[in-house]
């Protein structure tokens, strides 16, 4: 889970880097849309460079609710093990 958490990170400063902006902290409990300075096309934006990134589409059966950054985790790293 440890390399998961390292690449949505990093993923995720490449975008609000695009923007001038930047992490200030970033816990399991980070609400992406609500405590990060980034939109639903950041988020779109993320969820898509990850697929590329990490090879693998936790949404390929369908939409999974997640707000946090601790919960996206978990979905790919669930992901990742089947």
């Amino acid at each position: 889970m440890d390399e998961v958490k390292a690449i949505i990170k990093e993923e995720l400063q490449k975008i609000l880097a695009a923007k001038g902006e930047s992490i200030h902290q970033l816990t399991p409990r980070t609400i992406f849309l609500a405590d990060l300075p980034m939109d639903s096309l950041d988020l779109a934006t993320l969820i898509v460079n990850l697929e590329e990134r990490i090879g693998i589409d936790p949404f390929r059966d369908g939409f999974k609710d997640f707000k946090s950054f601790g919960e996206l985790c978990v979905l790919y790293s669930n992901a990742k093990q089947h």
